[in-house]
């Protein structure tokens, strides 16, 4: 969990350095008290906003991007990794106010849609990708091309998947397709990890150009570092291609408008973060790649923001 909270501290500097200002000019004490706080009051009043995420390439990268432009903006933000069921629940219960990692309509409608857990729960406020897509993905230097070709050929690949996080909606559809046979893919295992961990089987298998299948998505920076494909397959296992959206607690419009429209409204389709996931991949901090990304973008992102916001 991470609290962003320069914002406060900088405000404490610029209290501090009027009342130095202010009594060098004679104005009482009693003036500098009100005056700083009210700075703390205004700061006060922006108050916490929590974001909830899963440890998905793109979900870190767009969720820190989004906690620096509120950080910025005066909020104190808290960002929290959690599995992807409980980032689910979080903002249904209202402990987190939202998440910008729904893949819909298939990969999550366990969570959101006709037969969603929490489809009652919580509020979509739209999307922040069009056209996402999952499935399994190989190298380009191995020859199957289809998923079919991958079931003939599992002994290369010592009859295993390489997965994420269990909870993830590409695992659960995986596993089901495993159960029920679908294209002889009960010829192979998956295995549980986590999107670090399957990026970290990638590249050594890639060093050694040895055969690898992983549960993969795109957008995702692994499609730019390394050369992959995803398998055709013709019983769209993981559905057609989908939206990334944004899912707010019920209730949020009403506690935190400028929150809610921040998280609605602006044009996030406009702003590419793959600088942001590569620069996490090479070892950056999320808050660190995050930072630089919002520094060296000021005014792409202003003009994403909504009418009457800025950084």
């Amino acid at each position: 969990m991470k609290a962003f909270k320069r914002i406060t501290l900088g405000l404490i500097v610029v209290a501090l350095a009027s009342a130095v200002l202010l009594v060098g000019c004679g104005q009482s004490a009693g003036s500098d008290e009100a005056a700083s706080q009210e700075a703390e009051t205004q700061t006060e009043d922006k108050g916490e906003v929590e974001l909830a995420y899963v440890e998905w390439a793109r979900a870190v990268a767009l969720t820190h991007v989004a906690g620096e432009i509120l950080d910025r903006m005066g909020y104190e933000v808290q960002l929290s990794n959690v599995a992807n069921a409980a980032m689910w629940q979080a903002v249904a219960n209202g402990d987190a106010d939202a998440h910008m990692t729904a893949w819909l309509p298939a990969t999550h409608a366990a969570y959101y849609g006709p037969d969603g857990e929490f489809t009652d729960d919580v509020e979509d406020l739209g999307t922040t990708y069009e056209g996402a897509g999952l499935g399994l993905v190989v190298p380009d230097y191995v020859e199957e091309q289809s998923v079919s070709d991958l079931v003939a050929n599992a002994d290369r690949y010592d009859g295993e998947i390489t997965g994420i996080d269990p909870g993830a909606g590409m695992m659960q559809q995986t596993e089901n397709a495993i159960a029920d046979d679908t294209l002889g893919l009960s010829a192979l295992t998956l295995l549980e990890g986590s999107g670090p961990t399957m990026t970290a089987a990638l590249d050594d298998a890639v060093d050694n150009e040895r055969p690898i299948v992983v549960t993969g998505w795109r957008p995702h920076w692994k499609f730019s570092r390394w050369d992959l494909r995803i398998l055709e397959e013709s019983e769209q296992i993981y559905g057609e291609a989908e939206d990334i959206h944004t899912i707010a607690r019920l209730g949020l419009e009403e506690d935190k408008p400028e929150v809610y429209t921040f998280l609605k409204d602006t044009d996030w389709a406009s702003m590419s973060y793959g600088p942001v996931m590569d620069s996490i991949s090479d070892g950056a901090t999320p808050e660190e790649a995050a930072a630089d990304f919002v520094d060296a973008n000021i005014d792409a992102i202003n003009a994403a923001l909504p009418d009457g916001m800025s950084i």
